[in-house]
């Protein structure tokens, strides 16, 4: 009871103050908890003499990562600097020089992740990163250890909070997408630069993760599909209301006998699904088992405390590994060499919104074209007439990508249409 682990941050921004504050706020508890106290010993920063009224001991800052490599009392280091580099470095110097690691780096690990749980493998030592994915969601763990008794067929979520309070703006108060992301911007859920989040990036390195582990196969940021956001307009929002939807930026991993899809896209998601309830800056991932059947995980999917408790969930974790010698117990879990599937060759339902010229035969063609390419029609709706260009949605069966592709490839040509003006995927009923 009188053992102490010593701990080293590396990055004392948002998530690193977070996790400082909830180690001092449970000290007193830590004994009851792992069976010995964790103490912070070091806190890497850029700059020392910055300012930090939050910190108590600034003697903890060093600017110095050697005196934290070199110092052997420190057991485990907790990454939450971000980026490739030099978190990378000094994860892989950590492991190797015998050092446990939590990290929250979704960037590294969907890049990265083989390689640095080889090496934790190698050294016996624990990597965690339950923060990686969802903030202050329980789901990497739940994946590798309690759902550990299933095939998982599925995981579909909504894994950006950026993105998710963008939708629920447009589709609740009706604005559009550069007034919803202003007013994200304006709170702070989104960065002045938003690509990451808007485009579907970080959505899709946070997929990779998921992926892995759901079907322990390696599936990286680079293998997955990814289209973001910005081409939705208040029109397709109130055309998916009509028709029973909503629209959510969907992260979706789905393994097939034909190999793993792995997809980032704004999806049309029946309001019946629980996923259509998720709305502004939280987070849920949805899980389909073999054996559980259907789960979900909801809950703050960013900020300062929500990821600070999926950090600190992971040090207690490590922490009782190193108490009853058994760190490097779970790792890789990539026993597969599953083939991830390309894009066209998914089957899907398709949202199209389009217009075209408002005369008699325009609609025979369209769906003439459709036909050619074993594209079949489920329904089709035409409300707005303005200046002889009419307004006409239509959502297909399921049909294959390459088909749907090749087939609206040519209707972008024909003399009749004159804009094809949105392309959605549309979510299983």
């Amino acid at each position: 009871m009188n053992k102490k682990i010593k701990i080293a941050l590396l990055g004392f921004g948002t998530v690193g103050t977070g996790v400082y504050k909830l180690i001092n706020k449970q000290k007193e508890s830590f004994c009851h908890k792992v069976g010995a106290e964790i103490e912070i010993s070091k806190i890497l920063v850029r700059n020392k003499n910055k300012e930090r009224p939050e910190l108590l001991h600034k003697e903890l800052l060093t600017d110095d990562w050697q005196e934290i490599i070199q110092d052997e009392e420190i057991e485990i280091i907790v990454e939450v600097m971000g980026g490739i580099e030099p978190a990378k470095t000094y994860i892989l110097e950590a492991l190797k020089a015998g050092k446990n690691v939590v990290t929250a780096n979704k960037d590294l690990l969907a890049e990265y992740g083989r390689e640095l749980l080889d090496t934790a493998h190698l050294k016996n030592k624990d990597l965690a990163f339950e923060a990686s994915v969802g903030g202050g969601i329980p789901i990497i763990r739940p994946l590798k250890q309690c759902l550990a008794g299933n095939d998982i067929e599925e995981v579909m979520g909504i894994i950006n909070g950026t993105t998710n309070y963008i939708l629920t703006k447009m589709t609740y108060e009706n604005l559009s997408f550069g007034e919803a992301l202003a007013q994200a911007q304006e709170l702070g859920y989104a960065e002045a630069d938003p690509t990451s989040d808007i485009e579907g990036l970080d959505a899709a390195r946070k997929l990779a993760i998921l992926a892995s582990i759901a079907f322990h196969s390696r599936v990286t940021f680079k293998d997955v599909y990814v289209e973001g956001i910005t081409k939705i307009a208040l029109a397709d929002i109130i055309y998916a209301q009509e028709l029973g939807y909503v629209i959510k930026l969907v992260g979706l991993a789905r393994q097939t006998v034909s190999g793993i899809e792995a997809r980032v896209h704004p999806m049309f998601i029946r309001k019946s699904h629980p996923l259509a309830a998720v709305n502004d800056s939280f987070n849920a991932v949805f899980v389909r088992g073999d054996a559980v059947g259907e789960a979900m995980f909801f809950g703050r999917g960013a900020g300062e405390m929500p990821t600070a408790s999926a950090v600190l969930g992971d040090i207690i974790d490590v922490t009782r590994n190193i108490v009853n010698n058994c760190t490097g117990r779970i790792s890789c879990t990539c026993y597969y060499k599953s083939p991830v599937k390309n894009i066209n060759e998914i089957t899907s339902k398709y949202y199209l919104r389009l217009k075209a010229v408002d005369k008699p035969g325009v609609f025979a063609s369209i769906a003439g074209v459709f036909g050619n390419h074993n594209v079949s029609l489920d329904s089709v709706i035409q409300k707005h007439r303005k200046e002889n260009i009419a307004e006409i949605v239509i959502i297909t069966d399921y049909v294959q990508e390459k088909d749907f592709r090749d087939a609206l490839q040519i209707i972008k040509g024909l003399s009749i249409v004159a804009e094809v003006s949105s392309v959605i995927r549309v979510g299983k009923d």
